[in-house]
């Protein structure tokens, strides 16, 4: 089978193709050196478009969070159409869903406030639009990934677990759900075989409270680390930095019941195991 990648120089498309490099004949795309209508689809069973303009420190307009991550992935489609691509799968967000979401099942509704939610919200309808009896749309709506080198919030807590050993983040008892990329990329690579259609939502097994990930962050660096509770320092962070108090101290739950009902997905990879293989490196 011939796969054609989409931002293949970026996390989740390298770790794919490194992972299923001994199953899939990949080709790799990138619409910073070249133009759509250039592009040989010939052969190709599958698009797995991974290619995005994700939150960014300075917020773009939505004009141009939907040039990328709309325009260019329904063109790319209807050109896949066109020329008897059979599957094109689309990596989304669960930023679908908005800020206030605290447990996140396939049927939550979905009401995204930032323009890169908004964006993806938006492809996610165009491009089943496009579906078919021979043309087949999968969507496949995902959390934070952590992993070897993956950019985003675990990796930040990783480095701040290296440089101290005292932390005021004890006893906190949130519940977030994350991804490991080994588990994403098992859920893609079910799609692709099963050729299934339709939503998706990736999830480790478990979610994880804060103090939790900490402790197991600290276990596999073999680090000792104290973990402490502070009168009113939640209140404080709250005050001072709301959206950071969000993500050390917030729900977000994710459910994806009706995902490894439809594919019956079971996750390769424990939370546990995710993480020892993040630290590790592998």
């Amino acid at each position: 089978m011939k796969i054609l990648v989409t931002g293949s120089k970026g996390y989740l498309g390298s770790s794919f193709i490194n992972q299923y490099k001994g199953v899939y004949f990949f080709k790799n795309f990138s619409l910073l050196n070249k133009k759509l209508d250039d592009i040989d689809l010939n052969g190709i069973d599958v698009i797995l478009h991974c290619a995005a303009l994700v939150h960014q420190k300075v917020e773009y307009s939505y004009e141009k969070y939907y040039e990328i991550n709309v325009a260019y992935p329904v063109k790319l489609a209807e050109l896949a159409k066109q020329r008897g691509v059979r599957h094109f799968i689309f990596i989304s967000t669960i930023a679908v869903y908005g800020e206030e979401a605290q447990l996140i099942t396939e049927n939550t509704l979905c009401n995204p406030v930032t323009n890169y939610g908004k964006s993806k919200l938006e492809a996610e309808k165009q491009l089943f639009a496009l579906e078919n009896h021979e043309f087949k749309v999968s969507v496949i709506r995902a959390p934070m990934v952590y992993g070897k080198n993956a950019p985003g919030n675990i990796e930040s807590l990783v480095r701040i677990v290296k440089q101290f050993s005292v932390l005021p983040l004890g006893k906190i008892q949130n519940k977030r759900s994350f991804v490991y990329v080994g588990n994403l990329c098992y859920l893609i690579n079910e799609v692709i075989r099963q050729e299934k259609t339709g939503l998706f939502l990736a999830s480790d097994d478990e979610p994880i409270s804060t103090t939790r990930l900490i402790e197991l962050i600290e276990k596999y660096l073999y680090k000792k680390v104290y973990l402490i509770k502070i009168p009113f320092f939640e209140t404080i962070i709250q005050l001072l930095k709301p959206s950071f108090h969000k993500r050390l101290y917030g729900n977000l739950e994710i459910n994806n019941f009706l995902t490894r009902q439809k594919l019956n997905l079971k996750n390769p990879y424990s939370v546990e195991d995710g993480i020892k293989l993040m630290i590790q490196g592998e």
